[in-house]
């Protein structure tokens, strides 16, 4: 599984909806990610990609959308 299949799995067991068409969405203006949300995301990228995101360094505006997600997690798993 590639990193855009798996984020985007992810994102939609948690919001459910399907971002495959909508990469460059805001999850926070839109209201399906809050911090609750970010937390199950990271927890759930962690167990199936395998990354340790830093969450005491979470910057939201790196994460805000489907395509910064993927760019995010890439770089976490070039580390």
């Amino acid at each position: 599984m590639d990193t855009k299949e798996a984020v985007l799995n992810v994102l939609n067991e948690l919001t459910g909806e399907d971002f495959t068409d909508r990469m460059d969405e805001d999850l926070f203006e839109t209201g399906l990610m809050d911090s609750m949300a970010v937390v199950q995301m990271l927890l759930e990228l962690q167990q199936l990609i395998g990354i340790t995101p830093p969450v005491s360094e979470f910057v939201r505006e790196e994460w805000e959308t489907p395509t910064k997600i993927v760019e995010k997690v890439e770089s976490l798993r070039n580390e």
